[in-house]
């Protein structure tokens, strides 16, 4: 089997799954307490956590699926990159420090603290098992990806390639090992490791097939200039230095790709899709696409500041000061990040066009993995090599962060605060690893079935569900004394489940479960609203929040004033407090 694999590429992303199972294994060890399973002892600096926030959130759908998006789609996915990166700016302003002063161990942690109400604790576990699905689907679909890749010339009960399914199933074992043997704890070094390996495996390409192929501006003139004969690119690809460096000749586009207008408007295939199924003019398209733009928008910068296995985080830091200047540091960290990928899109679709009549795994997806193949030779694989270190540290980091999130939420909050409050932490911790392995697997049978979905589409419905239902109820409980917890899980319930169903269906739709076609080209509104829930379905948490509480006024806590200075006053004040101080277990 072996012989039929690059080596280079095969020892790179050995290594990188080997480093990271030694590396959980030599923290695990270090975990001694439910503290560090569930938080990692609250001790993590600023720098160290930067880093592991910034590992975790660079998922495969940052360093794979921005560059596939901005291949097929065109200028209008960049809204994913810039919206990634501006949603810690929320976190930073309104959430991180008024967190972290609170003192808990999870989210629904302090959903039932803030409101005293632990039924809000059971709400509010349903949608970080809900988030964290739907978020595991497209990291799955990244490994699946990437080991087809990697062993794309292997025989295989008579067939080439190895199946999408084996690579999930495999990488989906060694997470999940990796998270039961050491919680929060565990991962945090190999996730702060990984951060600067993808930071790497994504910038060192570029640099090498710039000074090679041209630059950005190169690459993007050669849109509107015309198709080329078919076998020109190979000639570029073969004797770059006698071109000079920088001459780029396209091959001629398939027909599954955008043409050059298309690609280059900033409301273009991504954005238009649904109008143009429906026929409609240039015209008439445009208000559907600024609709589908603003929805994404709204999603992805709010979805950011409500996904739990990223707020989580912020319990790691010693204090508010220290949560807020983490915050910072990773939109610093990831925003350098982003400027990466979309090269890689602009460059693939002149360099490697053939990869638009790839379908699922094979598409353009994996346009991260497969450009630097141009470089014909050892140089070529070492590149390629380089960047399936990357996707494995992308997938494999963020899955971590997702399944400690799951299983934190049922092993605390499920277990140890509603069905066996008594239990012991080291009764806590053993449920933590059996909880493990049952939701690792879980989210690994799920990520068998979304071959055919996009990387970033999937991820963006996340967002949408976590913008819907955690971003709402943080924002406003944190700024509004005025909130009851009727009026939050009622707000909560309706965004959250309103745009759950909506992504379901289209979904469903996508993956042809369900024939709505005909219904889709008639109404194109609705397949915006139902593909972008997030325009609506926030205004509609957030309005439902302030009614319900209006309403319900005389179920404000009696302690309201407490938790509002606990959550904003300065540290220096001591007010900070430990919610969970009997779950530390010193």
């Amino acid at each position: 089997m072996i012989a039929a694999v690059d080596l280079w590429i095969f020892a790179f992303s050995f290594i990188t799954v080997g480093a990271t199972l030694a590396m959980g294994y030599w923290a695990a060890g270090k975990a001694k307490t439910a503290s560090d399973f569930f938080v990692a002892g609250r001790g993590v600096s600023v720098g160290w956590n930067a880093s592991a926030i910034s590992g975790e959130y660079l998922s495969a759908a940052s360093f794979m699926g921005v560059a596939g998006t901005v291949m097929s789609s065109g200028y209008d996915a960049l809204w994913y990159p810039v919206c990634y990166a501006c949603g810690y700016l929320f976190l930073l302003l309104f959430i991180a420090g008024p967190l972290r002063r609170f003192g808990a161990y999870t989210i629904p942690d302090f959903a039932e603290g803030r409101f005293d109400s632990p039924m809000f604790r059971k709400i509010a576990v349903i949608f970080v098992l809900f988030i964290g699905f739907f978020y595991t689907m497209p990291q799955m679909k990244g490994a699946g990806t990437t080991l087809a890749y990697v062993f794309k010339e292997i025989s295989w009960f008579g067939a080439t390639g190895l199946p999408y399914w084996v690579g999930v199933l495999v990488v989906g074992a060694v997470i999940t090992l990796n998270v039961a043997i050491g919680g929060m704890k565990g991962i945090t070094l190999v996730q702060a490791v990984q951060y600067w390996l993808k930071m790497f495996a994504i910038s060192a390409p570029i640099f090498v097939l710039v000074a090679l192929y041209g630059g950005y501006g190169t690459h993007l003139g050669k849109n509107g200039s015309g198709p080329a004969p078919t076998n020109a690119i190979a000639m570029s690809i073969q004797a770059p230095a006698e071109q000079g460096g920088t001459t780029v000749v396209r091959a001629a586009l398939p027909a599954a790709a955008p043409d050059d207008a298309t690609w280059i408007n900033p409301f273009g295939r991504l954005s238009s899709k649904a109008a143009k199924a429906a026929k409609l003019s240039a015209t008439e398209s445009r208000p559907y696409a600024l609709l589908y733009t603003y929805s994404l928008i709204i999603a992805l910068v709010c979805g950011t500041a409500g996904l739990p296995h990223i707020l989580v985080r912020f319990y790691t830091n010693p204090d508010g000061v220290a949560a807020k200047r983490t915050t910072m540091w990773v939109m610093i960290l990831i925003g350098v990040f982003y400027l990466f990928p979309p090269v890689f899109g602009v460059l693939g679709r002149n360099l490697m066009p053939a990869l638009y009549e790839g379908a699922g795994s094979k598409g353009t997806d994996k346009v991260v993995l497969e450009l630097p193949r141009v470089l014909n030779g050892t140089w070529g694989s070492i590149l390629s090599g380089i960047t399936c270190a990357g996707a494995f540290a992308a997938f494999m980091s963020t899955f971590s962060g997702l399944l400690v999130s799951m299983t934190g939420a049922l092993a605390h909050d499920v277990y140890g605060r509603i069905l066996a409050p008594a239990s012991t932490p080291a009764q806590r911790m053993q449920m933590f690893k059996w909880c493990a392995f049952g939701v690792g697997g879980l989210a690994t049978l799920l990520g068998c079935f979304v071959e055919k979905l996009e990387i970033n589409f999937m991820v963006g419905q996340a967002f949408a569900i976590a913008a819907a239902s955690y971003f709402p109820l943080l924002f406003m409980s944190v700024w509004w004394r005025g909130m009851t917890m009727k009026g939050a899980a009622t707000g909560m319930l309706a965004g959250g489940v309103c745009a759950l169903s909506a992504v379901v269906l289209t979904n469903l739709s996508d993956l042809k479960k369900v024939d709505l076609t005909a219904f889709w080209v008639e109404h194109p509104l609705v397949r915006i609203l139902c593909e972008q829930p997030a325009i609506w379905c926030v205004p509609l948490a957030i309005t439902l929040m302030v009614v319900v509480s209006k309403l319900t006024r005389a179920e404000v806590p009696a302690d309201i004033r407490m938790k509002m200075l606990v959550l904003h006053a300065p540290e220096a004040l001591g007010l900070k407090q430990e919610y969970v101080r009997d779950q530390e277990g010193h």
